[in-house]
């Protein structure tokens, strides 16, 4: 018999106990690390020599401070719907959100067509990566930017800020809805395609509602955005809305009681929608 006894038991340790002086490096320090960190050092330095080459020879800090508190005090401690009304004000208000539910309504559809075909795991690669390559494009020009090009085109109003808006939505939309169209399992699609379904069956029996609670989620927070947008386009591109009444009370009858009660509508507005997205994505998420 062969007897174990005597023996020792062979131990083996892990390689990273060899040399307990040896440091392990989290970051690998690229390029683009030496970039960010110039970058951020550079825009450190001109904020400290702006600030302390600031001619402040002229100016009373303390009546400033004081100015801004009294300002402050008018916009959010007493607002009142000044010369307009509150019926006006309201209209206007209702103008601005049925023009950010429009155009993204129209981003949302388009977008999520140009992303299915920028999908890597549903399409061919050359469309997919032409698609992105122009969404990414679009999506560096601002857009209020946009607006204003398209104003150029058709002319100032409602037409110039909707063009605006939707080109914007799409491009950000197409972006968001590929990436979550893209976190599905490969493995989940091959399997139908062998089976012989075909594309857009593939697409709204299988790829639809795997993603309704992303969906919803990038929906809604694109509704805010152009919310948002089309409150600064209201007086850029003369769309009218919201933000052509802040745009007068605020520059032309310094009415700064009217400016706090506009900012509070649109803070009022942009809850009742994240609480619509909330209780939509629970929904969906708890089927």
């Amino acid at each position: 018999m062969i007897s174990n006894e005597g023996t020792k038991p062979i131990v083996s340790k892990p390689s990273f106990q060899k040399d307990p002086q040896q440091k392990i490096k989290l970051h690998k320090t690229t390029a683009s690390t030496w970039m960010i960190q110039a970058v951020t050092i550079s825009l450190i330095l001109i904020t400290f020599y702006t600030l302390t080459h600031l001619n402040t020879e002229n100016v009373k800090m303390a009546d400033a401070f004081k100015g801004l508190m009294m300002t402050f005090n008018q916009m959010f401690l007493q607002p009142n719907a000044g010369a307009d009304g509150f019926w006006v004000l309201l209209e206007a208000l209702g103008v601005s959100v049925l023009l950010g539910i429009l155009t993204t309504i129209i981003g949302a559809v388009l977008g999520f067509f140009f992303a299915v075909i920028a999908s890597r795991n549903l399409t061919n690669a050359y469309w997919g990566a032409g698609i992105r390559a122009l969404m990414a494009v679009v999506r560096a020009i601002p857009t209020i930017l946009w607006a204003l090009i398209f104003s150029i085109a058709v002319g100032l109003g409602p037409t110039a800020a909707i063009l605006g808006l939707s080109f914007h939505s799409v491009a950000y939309l197409t972006k968001a809805y590929s990436e979550s169209i893209e976190e599905i399992d490969p493995a989940i699609i091959d399997a139908l395609k062998v089976t012989g379904c075909k594309f857009w069956t593939i697409v709204f029996q299988a790829v639809w509602p795997t993603i309704i609670p992303s969906l919803v989620s990038w929906t809604f927070i694109r509704l805010e955005i152009n919310f948002a947008n089309a409150v600064a386009v209201g007086a850029a591109a003369g769309a009218g809305g919201i933000g052509y009444q802040l745009f007068v009370t605020s520059g032309l009858s310094f009415d700064f009681h009217e400016v706090g009660y506009i900012v509070y509508m649109v803070i009022i507005v942009t809850l009742i929608l994240e609480f619509i997205a909330v209780k939509l994505r629970q929904h969906y998420l708890g089927k």
